[in-house]
């Protein structure tokens, strides 16, 4: 099982580093947390096994996919430095974890091994909660100070000064009222129209579209309503909207 794992993983984990897009990245990456898992299992590791499933794969992989989301998937990544030498302190960081590791191999290969039947003995949540509380109980501590700071750290980074003050409901409501303000609330889109699609103008009672009714983003793609709408039966929009207008009349009658 484990060489089944490590053939799985290792392609992935290079994968990971090596795509170029973030969405591909985060994919793989959804590989070797789950070839992890699968790795703890056959190990006699269940506990481990169903955190890394649910709390790596299950939370924090999907906070990457959301953020992805809503960056967008084709946004380029900034290559300017945001933070001075940031590149030294990533390289003593990556020279220590790998003198980290050479250690932490060593101390399996060199040290006496008991076996995990002898850890498993009272049960696998048993014995790693009695290793975490007693024996490593310094080091769980000291991880979990450093989420703590990496979290705050986060919130002071994407924390946000205001340059003006945050304008007030009493603010909004003289804002409307003033000089080309809209005292009323816009009109919804695809009112009396073939359907509610947001792309689609609402129709004023003289007949005419409503550009309001339709946001600015949608207003600015290239793509006309026809090209988007199949339902229009190869009419232009005009067209469309004329129809619907003379059939409003006709029931009005």
């Amino acid at each position: 099982m484990f060489w089944v794992v490590a053939i799985l993983s290792v392609p992935a984990a290079l994968g990971m580093i090596l795509m170029r897009k973030a969405v591909h990245s985060a994919m793989l990456l959804a590989v070797v947390m789950l070839s992890l898992a699968v790795a703890y299992a056959s190990l006699d590791a269940p506990f481990l096994a169903f955190v890394q499933v649910i709390v790596y794969t299950g939370a924090v992989l999907m906070l990457f996919l959301f953020v992805l989301m809503l960056v967008g998937v084709s946004s380029t990544d900034s290559l300017v430095e945001t933070i001075r030498g940031q590149r030294l302190f990533a390289a003593v960081a990556g020279i220590a974890f790998i003198v980290l590791l050479l250690v932490g191999f060593g101390h399996v290969v060199l040290g006496s091994n008991k076996g995990l039947k002898a850890a498993n003995a009272n049960g696998n949540v048993f014995g790693l909660a009695q290793l975490l509380f007693t024996k490593y109980v310094f080091a769980f501590e000291v991880t979990s100070a450093l989420l703590i700071t990496a979290a705050l750290g986060a919130m002071v980074l994407a924390h946000r000064e205001r340059t003006s003050p945050r304008a007030t409901q009493k603010d909004l409501a003289r804002r409307r009222f003033q000089p080309g303000g809209q005292p009323t609330p816009l009109p919804g889109p695809g009112t009396y129209a073939r359907h509610n699609a947001a792309d689609m103008p609402a129709l004023l009672p003289d007949g005419t579209t409503s550009d309001l009714s339709v946001s600015s983003v949608l207003s600015a793609r290239s793509a006309t309503t026809a090209e988007l709408h199949v339902d229009l039966y190869g009419k232009t929009e005009q067209e469309a909207i004329a129809e619907e207008v003379a059939a409003i009349q006709e029931i009005e009658k």
